[in-house]
């Protein structure tokens, strides 16, 4: 709950300290006296919009302290926890205002960002103001509070997580087929070519490997003739080698008769003889060498046009197009990996829809309860606050066509205000009387389930009065067994109901105008009650209701 308020220089207050209890606390006084100064600067402390029109004339800032007494188990805690910030018992909001518009924010003395107030203040705090109408009224919030009322955060975040689920599949699903359907364009390219390249099948080097071989078998020929010649000149019929054995021989036979003389002579006959045939071996081989089929030119010729003729078609080295080869290839394989990627992802997004229209159909059942339910509490509320032949219903249309992350429901408040009347939404069918307590009834049974410890509501009874006044004042009281309930109010009637009752009042010192709170004990708050009954003159007979108001609540109350 909310346990202090401490304001400094902010609009008309200088400095102002409030102690908060349980129950029904009170505040009244004239109108233009600042009550809402006093809502101004706490939603300040919870993270609102900061403005420099808000510092005290002459002050350079002004400063709210909000201190709250969280409940064991409650949100706010494991927040703290979670920011690493210091808990004692206590949590302590402030925030100072600058004049230049500028703000700080500090939780427990620890310096943080406005919207850690704000996340804090979700949970501990709830304002009802006069102009909540708006919001109850739009019918792009009605959704929300049939699942605030209802509970069923878990499952419109199950439905939610589904929801971004699907959309994530799908979304991978249509990349994975425009990816496929711009490969299937090239497919067939890729596949002729893919196809054409392995059957031309180049090996490392070839294309050097023929030229260098066609080149050699060109030039082979013109040499072929002289080494025919120099072949014969050796070894044949008028070579060298066989007149140098000739010769040999002749010498060889007179070598007893002057074997100094010729010893020499044929040996050296003998060496000649070895080179001359070592010399004709070689060119035996260069003979062999230089032969050359005609054909094998011919294929070596058209191997050579044919793979220079590919690699001008592809506009690449033929050395490279082997590679080429394999990257078609591969672009085929991916083309097959991508086919079969689509078919998964396509069961993957048909099983995730199933899911999410599992989750949502679901969170439309559990709707449509407690839209029922909301309507049964709201209704409850009505004869009270004299529209007891008025009906009150939360429409849940359901349609699977409109897929979001809050499901397919449609959720409108209508109202009938008289029974055989055409229901329709509350702002076109009720009159403002109607429908002030329309939205009362609302507001209250929406206050009654999973509600902030701490409840604020700021002129919910303008524009009502007598029995309506009273049963508003009935139904706060009522919230306030199970939660701090804080009412700023212009009606006897609700006054009359507070355990604590504090008086708004301005006040000139000299020094300029201020804005001043009172708490009234019993006396007090029965001439308070007594003004709000009588006006600027309190009379004997305002006391007198005064004090009954008083009494009626209290025999209640017991």
């Amino acid at each position: 709950m909310l346990a202090r308020l401490s304001i400094r220089d902010i609009v008309l207050i200088d400095q102002l300290d409030l102690d908060f209890s349980r129950g029904l606390t009170i505040l009244t006084g004239e109108t233009g006296a600042g009550k809402s100064i006093l809502l101004d600067a706490l939603s300040l402390a919870l993270g609102a919009r900061g403005d420099g029109g808000l510092v005290r004339a002459g002050a350079a800032q002004g400063q709210v302290t909000a201190v709250f007494e969280p409940p064991p188990g409650h949100p706010a805690l494991a927040l703290l926890a979670a920011q690493d910030l210091a808990f004692e018992g206590e949590l302590i909001l402030r925030r100072v205002q600058m004049a230049d518009g500028r703000t700080r924010a500090y939780v427990n003395d620890q310096s943080v960002g406005a919207q850690t107030l704000r996340a804090l203040a979700v949970g501990l705090v709830e304002i009802h103001g006069q102009h909540d109408e708006r919001a109850l009224l739009d019918p792009a919030t009605h959704r929300a509070l049939v699942d605030a009322y209802g509970g069923l955060k878990p499952l419109a975040e199950a439905a939610r997580a589904a929801h971004a689920a699907m959309k994530a599949c799908e979304g991978e699903l249509a990349a994975a087929r425009a990816d496929v359907a711009a490969r299937e364009r090239e497919a067939d390219f890729a596949r002729h070519a893919s196809e054409e390249l392995s059957k031309l099948a180049v090996e490392p080097g070839e294309e050097a490997r023929l030229a260098e071989k066609r080149q050699a078998m060109m030039q082979g020929e013109k040499v072929a003739a002289d080494i025919r010649e120099a072949l014969s000149a050796l070894s044949g019929d008028s070579a060298i080698l066989p007149m140098l054995v000739s010769i040999a021989r002749r010498l060889q036979r007179r070598a007893a008769q002057a074997p100094d003389l010729i010893e020499p002579s044929v040996k050296a006959l003998d060496e000649a003889m070895e080179a001359v045939e070592l010399a004709a071996q070689s060119v035996e081989a260069a003979m062999r060498a230089s032969a050359f089929d005609p054909r094998e030119l011919e294929r070596c010729e058209e191997r050579l046009f044919e793979l220079r003729g590919m690699a001008r078609k592809y506009g690449a080295a033929v050395d490279a197009l082997p590679a080429l080869a394999e990257k078609y290839a591969g672009e085929l394989a991916d083309l097959s990996q991508g086919r079969a990627r689509v078919a998964a992802l396509e069961q993957a997004f048909a099983a995730a829809g199933k899911d999410y229209h599992a989750a949502a159909r679901a969170l439309g059942a559990a709707r449509r309860e407690a839209a029922l339910a909301l309507a049964g509490a709201v209704n409850a509320e009505l004869p009270p606050l004299k529209l007891a032949g008025a009906r009150f219903t939360a429409e849940v249309v359901s349609d699977e066509k409109l897929v979001s992350a809050d499901g397919y429901d449609r959720v409108e408040f209508v109202v009938q205000t008289n029974p055989g009347s055409r229901p329709g939404p509350m702002m076109k069918v009720a009159s403002g009387g109607e429908l002030a307590r329309f939205l009362l009834a609302l507001k209250v049974s929406l206050a009654e389930r999973e509600t902030a410890p701490t409840l604020v509501f700021d002129e919910i009874d303008t524009g009502v009065g007598g029995a309506v006044a009273d049963a508003i004042g009935q139904r706060l009281a009522r919230l306030a067994a199970r939660a701090q309930v804080l009412a700023v109010t212009h009606a006897p009637q609700v006054a009359a109901r507070s355990q604590r009752h504090f008086r708004i009042a301005k006040h000139d010192s000299g020094a300029g105008v201020a804005t001043q709170v009172f708490a009234l004990g019993p006396t007090e708050r029965r001439e308070e009650i007594a003004r709000m009954l009588a006006g600027a003159e309190i009379t004997r007979e305002a006391r007198a209701a005064a004090k009954s108001l008083i009494e009626k609540a209290r025999s209640l109350i017991e």
